[in-house]
């Protein structure tokens, strides 16, 4: 096992190398992030404040949509004004292996000598929302490692798929003409999370007409002062057309793509920064709680409390608030041993 002063080290040196350009050091940080190592927990704390300067645009929509093939044209326009590109590709995970089962560097091999992209596969191992558990910190190393732009492709399961608004700067949701109900296409879970939608294979009948609908769907109704109650004001998403098996429509999504970076990008913190923070020290506290609990002298009590719960003896409510009074006596028992020492 790894001690810490040496996944430290590790840390530094893969750290320094992937912000050189090294990718393979980039790559061995990323699969050290997936697996959530020692070696990556050191990594981010060195990376994290480097990171920031790079647009994080989540690419996210039902199957069929052509993610995949947008995220391919996205990559030839931004090479063609010269900007580097990241691209977290997220897979369903294989039943067998863990790993991502589709593989989406397949279908950009033509970028594979490109030392200005950066192409990772990710199994969504099981989580749920469309990303990875450990995408966004993915994301946020590829950032610091100095890449301008990082795609976010979410494994398109469905609606939803709405983590992505918390990972993200920008959103882009996808959707396709003729996809069949039209009511199912403009669900409002994963189209209210969009910055910015896009009607993809407009080539084809009724792609006009789908955008024509989605535009009026996504324009809010205005309320009536003093009769309806406060609420969120909606987003008002730009609904661009785009076909990007040829490239068609694709400079004007990344003229609204640039656009929607430098409205947001006016020395405040964003709110998608807000909640991808908050989303970000959540999991950590999170993951960090349940080791506690589970391991040393609390673990036996942990284990009590799972099997009542999974009696049916404790609901889960009262089980977590019991788990949470047992650590904090823990830590006031320890902190009355350490003045003692003292």
């Amino acid at each position: 096992m790894i001690t810490d002063t040496a996944a430290a080290t590790r840390a530094a040196d893969l750290s320094s190398s992937a912000r050189a350009g090294d990718r393979r050091s980039l790559a061995r940080l990323l699969t050290a992030v997936e697996n959530r190592s020692t070696v990556a927990e050191h990594a981010m704390r060195l990376l994290y404040p480097l990171a920031g300067a790079g647009h994080l645009v989540g690419i996210t929509g039902p199957p069929g949509a052509g993610k995949s093939t947008l995220v391919a044209a996205l990559i030839a326009e931004l090479r063609q004004r010269n900007r580097t590109v990241a691209v977290v590709a997220v897979d369903p995970s294989s039943p067998i292996t863990g790993g991502a089962l589709l593989g989406d560097r397949v279908r950009m091999q033509a970028y594979s000598g490109d030392d200005g992209v950066f192409i990772r596969s990710m199994a969504s191992r099981g989580h749920a929302g469309g990303l990875a558990a450990t995408s966004t910190a993915a994301a946020t190393v590829l950032d610091a490692a100095g890449f301008d732009v990082v795609l976010l492709e979410t494994v398109g399961t469905g609606q939803s798929e709405v983590e992505v608004a918390a990972a993200a700067d920008t959103t882009v949701v996808l959707e396709a003409p003729e996809m069949g109900d039209e009511v199912q296409a403009i669900k409002a879970g994963l189209l209210e999370v969009a910055d910015i939608v896009v009607v993809n294979k407009g080539d084809r009948p009724g792609a006009q007409r789908t955008a024509s609908q989605l535009r009026a769907m996504l324009n809010p109704t205005i309320g009536r002062d003093g009769q309806d109650p406060p609420r969120p004001a909606p987003k008002r998403p730009e609904v661009l057309i785009t076909t990007a098996v040829n490239g068609e429509g694709i400079t004007e999504l990344l003229a609204a793509l640039d656009h929607h970076r430098a409205a947001a990008s006016d020395g405040t913190t964003t709110e998608a920064r807000r909640a991808r923070a908050a989303a970000q020290v959540r999991a950590v506290v999170v993951e960090r709680l349940w080791e506690r609990l589970g391991s040393g002298s609390l673990a036996p009590t942990t284990q009590d409390v799972i099997e009542e719960v999974a009696t049916h003896e404790l609901d889960p409510y009262a089980a977590a608030d019991r788990l949470l009074a047992v650590l904090g006596q823990s830590e006031a028992e320890g902190r009355e041993h350490q003045e003692v020492s003292e």
